[in-house]
């Protein structure tokens, strides 16, 4: 994709966007990768470690430069909060807000998922008994 567009940008950000262009148009239906994204999500937190390792062991470099480093840390998470906030405040002023009865659904739906995991969870529990 860098022959095409010759921009400073990570492959993987070319592939998100292809992504979402696909998802868009129909090409890929969304069915066709909820498992794999479902399983990605849950395995997110491994992609840390060997960042926050690395980190670790290149502490005596930050370490001289930590207080500029934790204020660059600081800024980009509060403008990545802001920026969301805007972002989703937009989004739902152009597609108007969901009515009380979707999100009465939603949640009820929500509500009979999570009580009918507990009541399963209990019987289990008794059954051990």
């Amino acid at each position: 994709m860098n022959i095409f567009l010759p921009l400073p940008v990570p492959a993987s950000v070319y592939g998100m966007i292809l992504m979402l262009i696909a998802l868009l148009t129909g090409i890929i239906k969304l069915p066709q990768v909820e498992e794999t994204a479902g399983f990605l999500l849950d395995i997110m937190p491994i992609f840390f470690v060997g960042p926050t390792v690395r980190l670790m062991n290149e502490y005596g470099v930050i370490s001289s430069s930590l207080v500029p480093f934790l204020i660059v840390c600081t800024v980009s998470t509060l403008v990545t909060l802001l920026l969301t906030g805007y972002v989703a405040q937009f989004v739902i002023k152009v597609t108007g807000p969901k009515s009380p009865d979707s999100i009465e659904t939603v949640s009820g739906e929500v509500s009979e998922v999570v009580s009918g995991e507990v009541s399963e969870v209990v019987s289990e529990e008794e059954d051990k008994r």
